[in-house]
């Protein structure tokens, strides 16, 4: 995957010298825009052959990995209703219903009906989990050294902040989309 991002930027690069049409040149961001959304683009292939890595080591998905990272990234030992999961994640709340299936039959999430609301179902790691994630986290903090090794810890909060705040224009770009469909 990552080498096909890389394969079809070149390529969009490549075109481009030379080729602009009247209307690229009428932008200079244009390119830099477009350069951008590549480079997030082969980021989140990145992350992801990452977060498969770290997922292979407990015997898991991908994906599953990113329901335990969200489970203990947000749960206060109360555990997380499945749509706060689904939300984060952006993924419908049926895939993660089953997905956590899947983690429970390993012993690695709890899920119980909500004492609040019996539709609801909470979702918590194990101890086993919290063990295992425990012993992977000098690997990961070593990781997240050597790829945030440039950053200040000012420029890291500066780059979060404007990446936040792309994100919530993008959602709003979604509706605005959707809408016009």
């Amino acid at each position: 995957m990552a080498k096909r991002v890389r394969l079809a930027n070149e390529a969009i690069l490549e075109s481009d010298e030379g080729n602009t049409s009247p209307l690229d040149r009428g932008s200079k961001n244009h390119e830099i825009i477009r350069q951008f959304i590549w480079d997030v683009a082969s980021i989140n292939v990145h992350l992801e052959e990452i977060h498969n890595f770290w997922a292979k080591t407990l015997g898991i998905s991908g994906p599953q990995w990113m329901i335990l990272m969200a489970l203990a990234d947000l749960d206060q030992s109360h555990g997380l209703p499945v749509n706060v999961v689904s939300k984060m994640l952006h993924v419908d709340a049926s895939f993660v219903t089953t997905q956590s299936k899947i983690l429970e039959k390993k012993g690695l999430v709890r899920r119980r009906t909500s004492d609040h609301d019996a539709r609801v179902v909470q979702m918590s790691l194990t101890d086993k989990t919290y063990k295992q994630i425990s012993n992977l986290s000098s690997r990961r903090d070593n990781l997240n050294e050597f790829i945030f090794a440039e950053f200040s810890d000012r420029e890291l909060k500066a780059t979060t902040d404007k990446l936040t705040s792309l994100k919530k224009r993008l959602e709003k770009a979604c509706l605005m989309v959707a809408l016009d469909i």
